[in-house]
């Protein structure tokens, strides 16, 4: 839907110039998170009507940007995702950033939207940069893809009454994808897994609330485990069946030692780690043992 252009450009000059505050991209819908959505369809409210309005997930404050605050980490990220999205055969899903000068810190998030749209904050990039390097932002974009790899295929094939299924998978997503050589090709683990302290940190121990990602355990084994996957070029359904195979000490507690018949070759790999699997989740292997895994 399109909106009167003088008044998108006067919202847009004044919400601290947002580059794509008045695209049709932008205005053609309200979008929330597949978790979020509901049957109903509400009109919009007045901040919805208004050109640099983000979404609902997001401060009133916020505006919506193509570009971070230098080319070159915009050009960083749109690499990714085009790197990314190529690894699984797809095209690039809407990549845009959020920005908050009046209260920076509310876009310390990035936002998997089922409509085909990740939305990066500010203030998670610099942090992510400033604690870990580039790796971090790519193995956190590759995360958020990951989510749209699961709206796309209808996965994870595991539920919960939580979200960690789908926030663990996407985990294993982004540790695949930081390994594969049409990856971020990073075969040495010990570089990834100094990365990936910066979002395991970000679990949580609310086991029963609908939003629990998985404990900061649980998370670097399922990130240990992508990696391990990453030996094998897989589609994004044979990911899911292989993760949640060997990935059952999440869910009930027990790693399946049953054979893999589907994928023999990859049984015979994974049987070695197994044991390893077992100790990172429950934290018999702790942090600093887990930066040094091969």
């Amino acid at each position: 839907m399109k909106k009167n252009l003088n008044f998108c450009l006067l919202a847009g000059f004044i919400a601290a110039f947002s580059l794509t505050s008045c695209s049709d991209d932008k205005m053609e819908e309200t979008v929330v998170p597949e978790q979020a959505s509901s049957a109903k369809i509400d009109q919009p409210g007045d901040l919805e009507k208004i050109c640099y309005y983000v979404d609902n997930n997001w401060n009133s404050t916020a505006v919506l940007k193509t570009s971070l605050q230098n080319s070159t980490d915009t050009n960083f990220m749109n690499a990714q995702m085009t790197k990314i999205a190529s690894l699984w055969g797809r095209s690039n899903p809407t990549l845009r950033f959020v920005d908050d000068p009046s209260n920076y810190n509310s876009t310390y998030n990035a936002i998997s939207y089922s409509t085909g749209k990740i939305y990066y904050g500010y203030a998670i990039y610099y942090d992510a940069k400033s604690k870990g390097g580039d790796i971090v932002n790519a193995m956190i974009l590759a995360h958020e893809y990951g989510h749209q790899l699961q709206y796309i295929f209808g996965l994870p094939s595991v539920s919960e009454n939580t979200a960690r299924p789908n926030e663990l998978e996407a985990d294993g997503f982004a540790g695949y994808y930081l390994r594969r050589p049409n990856g971020y090709n990073k075969t040495n683990f010990t570089e990834i897994a100094s990365a990936y302290e910066f979002a395991q940190s970000i679990g949580d121990y609310q086991t029963n609330s609908p939003g629990h990602h998985g404990t900061p355990a649980q998370r670097r084994s399922a990130v240990r485990l992508g990696f391990l996957l990453g030996q094998y070029d897989l589609n994004a359904a044979n990911f899911d069946y292989n993760f949640f195979y060997y990935y059952q000490g999440v869910l009930n507690g027990t790693y399946k030692m049953a054979k893999n018949t589907v994928n023999p070759e990859i049984d015979a790999y994974m049987s070695q780690y197994i044991d390893e699997l077992k100790k990172i989740q429950t934290g018999e292997i702790s942090a600093e043992e887990f930066k040094n895994l091969k």
